[in-house]
């Protein structure tokens, strides 16, 4: 029955409907049915092409998962040619935080010598019966905040230094397999 009705088409779309009827269709597949893939046949019903169906949303997490893998799998081995290199890495960025660190540590104790100096001197005031100066108890307080911060500094460097050990843990990890692939 199709056959002299579709004798002047070059192209036939084949597609199942809504209700699981299989549809051949010379005008193309409606646009609801695109998603769930179909066939293009030539006109002696010789099929061309298959159009897979739209992938699930699962599927496109894990799509994108792969391409996101694959783009760190490609920036991590622009970045190292051999585990040494992560080693080497990873050393050079612990010297630099182990001497952040050091240095707010040197800052913070240099700090807390002159609270100690202040307050001294503060002391000195009182037991002398005198009213402590505004300005040296601002300095005291001032110094206070900056030990706050400085306390701060230290914390953020520590946790920036596991931080770097752990991922550099996983580049050498990666790398190894990777490596191993090649």
């Amino acid at each position: 029955l199709w056959l002299p009705a579709l004798a002047g088409a070059s192209e036939l779309y084949r597609y199942l409907s809504d209700k699981g009827v299989v549809v051949l269709d010379r005008q193309g597949v409606p646009p609801q049915y695109i998603g769930n893939g179909y066939e293009v046949l030539d006109e002696q019903g010789r099929l061309l092409r298959t159009i897979p169906p739209a992938p699930t949303a699962e599927e496109r997490v894990k799509l994108n998962q792969a391409k996101r893998q694959a783009s760190a799998d490609a920036q991590l081995l622009r970045l190292y040619s051999s585990l040494e290199d992560v080693d080497r890495a990873r050393e050079r960025k612990i010297s630099e935080l182990d001497g952040a660190i050091a240095a707010a540590r040197g800052n913070l104790q240099s700090l807390r010598t002159q609270q100690t100096n202040f307050q001294s001197q503060a002391a000195e005031q009182e037991r002398a019966g005198r009213v402590v100066p505004e300005n040296l108890l601002v300095q005291i307080n001032n110094l206070k905040a900056e030990q706050t911060s400085r306390l701060n500094d230290i914390a953020r460097f520590e946790l920036a230094r596991k931080q770097a050990l752990e991922g550099f843990s996983l580049d050498r990890e990666r790398l190894a397999k990777l490596l191993d692939g090649l």
